[in-house]
């Protein structure tokens, strides 16, 4: 785990969590659509940029093909034109360290506007959607190893769908084998994931393309049944939940304050750390989410 902080792009946020986020680790931001999940994804991905010179990334596994308007909100938010990755061609392994990155967004699979869970599909169209998914793995692993050797150190990971429990959520089998398989991973490993039978050709040129999978810092965004912070707040921890392997929790819901509903956070977790745990108001504007302190 790296000693330096990683800012959320908010220093209100910030402070509340002890001077930031702590690189190396996942922290998991929960709340209903629409409360502002994604506008904190882009404040973190974009404040890279100040503190490590580059902008974060984003993979998406949402599966029902409407994907959470990245792009929209990082020109919205940063002026930030993000570059969308066309999940349809496959990664080019040569030139892969002279090339450029294919784009700072990946939407890895689309499922015709689904919702998706083990439970909503029948045997033939859990092995297309297996075989889907094996077919876009390797994309996968080239998207975020190719940002990682060339200094990127945030990803913000998002598609996490409402589901009765974690082991139904196929987007939660997909996230978990990229933290533990790709960002948790030894550059050497994950470079071996990708070029495979081909590894000893690039060998030289991995091992002078180095990184730390302890600088980088996860967000993931996990959609809620609940709305309200309150229920959000109640609710135990299934076993198994990616929520129990968190770092930091970040709760975002709605609270009744005083004759209106607004929003309001908290943060239900941060080991290692100091956190200030209050409930606390914020407001979604046009620059973001801003914190009523």
């Amino acid at each position: 785990m790296s000693g330096k902080r990683q800012s959320t792009g908010i220093s209100a946020l910030d402070k509340m969590l002890g001077g930031g986020l702590l690189p190396g680790t996942l922290t998991v931001v929960v709340g209903a659509t629409g409360i502002g999940k994604t506008q904190l994804g882009v404040q973190y991905a974009h404040a890279g940029l100040a503190q490590e010179g580059k902008r974060g990334i984003f993979f998406d596994t949402t599966a029902r093909g409407d994907s959470q308007n990245h792009p929209e909100y990082a020109k919205r938010l940063a002026d930030w034109d993000l570059s969308v990755v066309d999940t349809e061609e496959q990664p080019i392994l040569e030139p892969f360290f002279e090339a450029p990155p294919a784009g700072e967004y990946l939407h890895v699979f689309d499922y015709r506007g689904r919702r998706v869970t083990r439970r909503d599909l029948d045997w033939d169209d859990w092995q297309t959607w297996q075989a889907q998914l094996n077919s876009r793995l390797r994309s996968a692993i080239a998207f975020l190893y190719g940002h990682f050797i060339r200094g990127v150190q945030r990803v913000v990971l998002d598609g996490i769908e409402p589901a009765d429990r974690p082991s139904e959520s196929i987007q939660f089998h997909l996230l978990e084998y990229v933290y533990q398989q790709v960002l948790r991973k030894d550059f050497d490993w994950v470079a071996r994931d990708l070029f495979r039978e081909q590894y000893r050709k690039f060998e030289t040129q991995v091992l002078a393309h180095p990184y730390l999978p302890a600088s980088i810092g996860s967000l993931l965004l996990a959609t809620s049944h609940e709305t309200m912070l309150d229920e959000l707040i109640r609710k135990p921890l299934s076993e198994g939940d990616i929520l129990s392997n968190a770092n930091t929790i970040i709760l975002m819901g709605k609270q009744q304050q005083g004759n209106r509903v607004g929003r309001a956070l908290q943060i239900a977790k941060h080991r290692g750390s100091y956190c200030d745990d209050q409930i606390v108001p914020y407001r979604v504007t046009e620059t973001g989410i801003e914190l009523d302190l």
